[in-house]
């Protein structure tokens, strides 16, 4: 009795992780594609490794809203389109892969789902780290990563975190009380904290201390909202700092210019955060 009820509970856990894991065959055969095309490209430094592996998906759509699906929230691995910040999560899943050799898929869906949640754990839609400065926070306290904007110049600021509570309309998930509830939970506590930038002016004077494979954030004035894009820093042959990333143009690519000319363009930004892979 006892083996039939051990039996019983293996196959309902693993019902659970099935309903939690959304992932297409066609992204599945994408992974193995994408574990041979990255198995040599491990570098000595980690960040020369995330540019390695990074530029492996340029050409990659850029989709909006992939992780948006299903009635509940699940473990979405999409690799054939990306916003900016699953682009970013994936590149750096990978590259952990690579560096920890553990070129499998099991791997691959828990080192996602550790960068993706609070704490690495998939809890339902609040537990996902929607604001991307909390992205930088958490991943740094699970030292995935150093949040170095400090180090580069940048100053602390206070700004009211709310962007996702104030438009709710805009967020499917958010018609669930319970959810609404916990969301303004997340920024009541990001709210009591305070988040460091390199302001836009500063940057080109710091941008020598940036390095190759650096998580860049954009910060902006837009009311309620800490971050509006995400890339990687990759240094190219002109020695300037440009952005690889998923560009909402429509696909993953480099900027064509210098991260600080590139920023210039874009309406209300204030500058950067920059989180180092460790």
């Amino acid at each position: 009795m006892k083996l039939i009820s051990s039996f019983f509970f293996f196959l309902l856990s693993l019902t659970i992780c099935a309903q939690q894991l959304i992932c297409s065959d066609q992204d599945k055969t994408a992974f193995d594609i994408k574990i041979k095309e990255i198995q040599n490209l491990k570098q000595s430094d980690f960040g020369d490794t995330m540019i390695s592996v990074g530029q492996t998906f340029l050409g990659t759509p850029y989709v909006a809203k992939t992780l948006e699906i299903g009635k509940s929230e699940s473990l979405v691995i999409n690799l054939h389109g990306m916003d900016c910040t699953t682009y970013v999560e994936n590149v750096l899943a990978f590259s952990t892969l690579l560096v920890e050799d553990k070129m499998n898929f099991d791997s691959f869906a828990s080192a996602l789902e550790n960068i993706r949640y609070k704490d690495g754990e998939l809890d339902g839609y609040a537990s996902r780290l929607h604001y991307f400065s909390e992205w930088i926070a958490n991943n740094e306290k699970k030292e995935l990563l150093e949040d170095v904007t400090a180090e580069i110049g940048g100053i602390e600021i206070k700004k009211d975190i709310n962007f996702m509570s104030t438009h709710r309309d805009l967020y499917p998930f958010l018609q669930d009380e319970e959810n609404f509830k916990k969301i303004k939970a997340s920024e009541n506590y990001l709210n009591h904290k305070s988040i460091c930038i390199l302001p836009q002016n500063q940057i080109e004077a710091n941008e020598n201390q940036i390095k190759n494979g650096d998580i860049i954030a954009l910060t902006t004035s837009i009311t309620g909202l800490d971050i509006t894009h995400t890339g990687i820093a990759i240094r190219e042959k002109d020695g300037r700092i440009h952005l690889l990333h998923a560009s909402s143009s429509g696909k993953v690519e480099i900027s064509e210019l210098p991260l600080v000319e590139y920023l210039k363009k874009i309406k209300k930004n204030t500058g950067i955060m920059v989180a180092r892979p460790l």
